[in-house]
């Protein structure tokens, strides 16, 4: 009895693994936070410059420049890709202490652009010419985005690592639902506590702030993880295969892995790019005093931190992982659907957030887990950085694209007509419709087993 107590991993202790899930999950849901905490501030941002007043003079173009930095670098110098690769070569400890201090780097930046006021302009080759408080703000904000997307594939290694054959869904709802509590804080509050303390940068201060306790965090996971290396290198004879550049063919020739990562592009794309421009549309579209407007926005995310662990738990235990994702896919055009029509009521533009944040449990909670099933663990670090990276495609240019569209359909009286944004975001939805269709299909050809249950009995 003493011998295999002594011979078990630590991970394969109930309160050991969910210790670890809420430490690293912390970290994601700081980093949440400042991903986001733009958004609502996006009237204050394109209000005009006035003595006294908290308005910085963005035009809604330089607002989309800014929202699609997130990915630039991350697209544009591959970084993220290169991300995955440093993970599955060098570790967790490593490239998650690396991924922290980037994004709390990123964020000073981000920070010391909004307190100050700049003069001039700098032209931004392919983009246009912008405000120079514009550009240095788009740049802190780039440095942190890739900090933001290593640690999120860092940790979804994580999760894998201390959750395979036990409840490896439900981990990964949970995380994306402590996640999306810092989403949900920052489209509830920036606002708010930005006219309160007196500006935008006192909300960009805080997100900050939480960033550098995010970092504090994983340090301590760090120890967590050196203790389960170390009881799994005890009880495993052989050590598992290292990572080599030549196994890059095997991801690249997987038809099922380049489903998911396109899926993955397209319905992200018809969410964060839309939270970014939510709030303004509440104001435009449906007369949301502007005071509470980012509330209805703040929905979506507070509705996927009870249904994403819900529909996670249910793929652990009954499988229909590429249904659910099909479902999602389906809510999610419906959903954008309904705000391009001619539906100005606040009570309809309620409904579809909540039917929006009911989509946004269903795909994470299935796609994520979904992706150890057609990759090697190996692999996996790289595996989800192309993903991602392909994730922040959408992430960086849907954003510019949209503001573009939103400056082209503003009308005399400054009012938005945002129909024709509405019909790009559902063009997304009915892609990943298709894509999740031939998912379920790829799936029966090749014995995925996405259907089945997580959970080993």
């Amino acid at each position: 009895m003493i011998t295999k107590a002594i011979q078990q991993k630590l991970s394969d202790s109930k309160s050991a693994r969910w210790t670890a899930l809420v430490i690293v999950s912390v970290t994601m849901m700081f980093g949440y936070f400042f991903t986001d905490v733009m958004s609502p501030l996006e009237p204050l941002l394109t209000a005009a410059k006035e003595n006294g007043g908290l308005g910085l003079g963005w035009s809604s173009d330089e607002y989309g420049f800014f929202s699609g930095a997130y990915g630039y670098f991350n697209v544009f110098l591959f970084l993220l890709f290169l991300g995955g690769i440093i993970l599955d070569k060098f570790g967790i400890r490593f490239t998650g202490i690396m991924s922290t201090v980037l994004m709390f780097t990123g964020a000073l930046i981000k920070w010391y652009a909004v307190s100050h006021n700049f003069e001039g302009s700098v032209a931004v080759p392919f983009f246009g010419t912008y405000h120079a408080q514009v550009v240095l703000a788009a740049t802190g904000f780039a440095i942190y985005g890739v900090g933001c997307e290593i640690a999120g594939i860092t940790v979804s290694k994580v999760i894998v690592k201390w959750f395979t054959g036990h409840e490896l869904a439900l981990a990964m709802g949970l995380q994306v639902a402590l996640a999306r509590i810092g989403t949900a804080g920052a489209l509830a509050y920036a606002l708010p506590f930005a006219k309160a303390m007196g500006g935008v940068s006192a909300s960009v201060g805080l997100g900050a702030a939480l960033l550098c306790a995010g970092m504090i965090a994983f340090i301590v996971y760090c120890v967590m993880d050196k203790r389960e290396d170390a009881s799994a290198a005890a009880v495993e004879t052989e050590p598992e295969e290292g990572f080599k550049f030549s196994d890059l063919s095997t991801l690249f020739g997987n038809i099922g892995f380049w489903y998911v990562a396109v899926l993955c592009l397209m319905f992200y794309a018809g969410v964060f790019p839309f939270l970014k421009f939510a709030t303004k549309l509440m104001v435009m579209k449906y007369e949301v005093d502007a005071n509470i407007a980012g509330l209805i926005p703040a929905m979506l995310p507070f509705g996927t931190i009870f249904l994403t662990p819900l529909f996670g738990s249910i793929y652990d235990k009954y499988g229909k992982g590429a249904t659910l994702i099909l479902i999602g896919s389906c809510l999610l055009t419906l959903v954008h659907i309904t705000f391009a029509l001619p539906l100005n009521s606040w009570i309809v533009a309620i409904i579809a957030m909540i039917v929006l944040g009911v989509a946004f449990g269903l795909v994470p909670s299935a796609m994520w887990p979904s992706v150890p099933r057609i990759i090697p663990m190996k692999l996996l670090g790289t595996a989800y950085a192309l993903i991602f990276y392909i994730q922040n495609i959408g992430l960086a240019l849907v954003p510019v694209g949209i503001g573009k569209v939103n400056q082209a359909n503003t009308q005399a009286n400054g009012i938005i007509d945002y129909t024709q944004t509405m019909t790009i975001f559902a063009a997304f939805g009915a892609i990943a419709i298709i894509i999740s269709l031939l998912l379920i299909l790829e799936d029966k050809r090749k014995g995925y087993g996405l259907q089945k249950p997580n959970i080993k009995k």
